[in-house]
């Protein structure tokens, strides 16, 4: 019998699902963006400005960065499964992780909505 110990551990579909969907949001937002920096007439401060004044632009960043941020999560938690073998290290790697994808939003919040 096998003594497995699990911590985290999401294998399957739902993962691979996840890494491509967030993949093609984070492809369509850098297309996106590049098409501005390509089109746009002088991409200047006030254009970005502009453009980032647009509650919709605004919406699609915040999808695109939660995406970035399961994406990340996704990849870096099959990481600590995979190589990591103490548990007590896993675990708090797990930890560390989450509350630097956490941080992550909550900056994420302040730079886009400029809230708190």
């Amino acid at each position: 019998m096998v003594n497995r110990h699990v911590v985290g551990a999401h294998y399957g579909l739902r993962d691979w699902l996840v890494q491509r969907v967030t993949a093609v949001i984070m492809l369509a937002y850098t297309v996106g963006v590049i098409a501005f920096i390509l089109f746009a007439n002088g991409a200047s401060f006030e254009a970005w400005q502009a453009l980032f004044a647009c509650t919709w632009v605004k919406i699609v960043t915040t999808i695109t960065i939660i995406a970035l941020l399961w994406h990340a999560w996704v990849g870096v938690r099959d990481i600590w499964m995979d190589y990591i073998q103490h548990i007590g290290v896993k675990l708090t790697m797990h930890v560390l992780t989450l509350l630097w994808l956490l941080a992550s939003l909550i900056y994420m919040v302040k730079v886009v909505w400029g809230v708190l």
